[in-house]
């Protein structure tokens, strides 16, 4: 069986977190609209990394990482919007925003590197 690459699991997992998160805010009757869209967003990021893994070319492969990378900076600003909105507690948008940090980081760094070996 072939190991999960870190950024699959990375981003998977970070899915998996936003959308209990968003569960349990939408049950606490939280802003709706905000964790809508986090989890819309937040779970493009491993879609997008699922689906590079078969990608037809080289090109198709980073235009679907660098979605994925958008879809993070998305993220980012949802976080943060509801961080400062008090929709989020501070703990837990810390986590989230240290993890979203990662998983860009690591997508840059896959980018880049199959951008210098086309």
């Amino acid at each position: 069986m072939e190991k999960e690459s870190i950024i699959k699991v990375k981003s998977y997992a970070f899915a998996l977190k936003t959308v209990r998160l968003g569960r349990s805010l939408q049950k606490s009757e939280k802003e709706f609209i905000l964790t809508t869209q986090l989890i819309r967003s937040a779970t493009s990021i491993g879609s997008n990394v699922e689906e590079s893994s078969q990608a037809q070319s080289k090109a198709d492969f980073i235009h679907k990482l660098s979605i994925a990378l958008k879809e993070t900076f998305e993220t980012h600003y949802w976080i943060r919007l509801m961080k400062d909105s008090e929709v989020m507690k501070i703990e837990v948008a810390d986590e989230l925003l240290e993890d979203c940090t990662e998983i860009k980081k690591i997508l840059v760094a896959i980018i880049n590197t199959s951008k210098r070996n086309r």
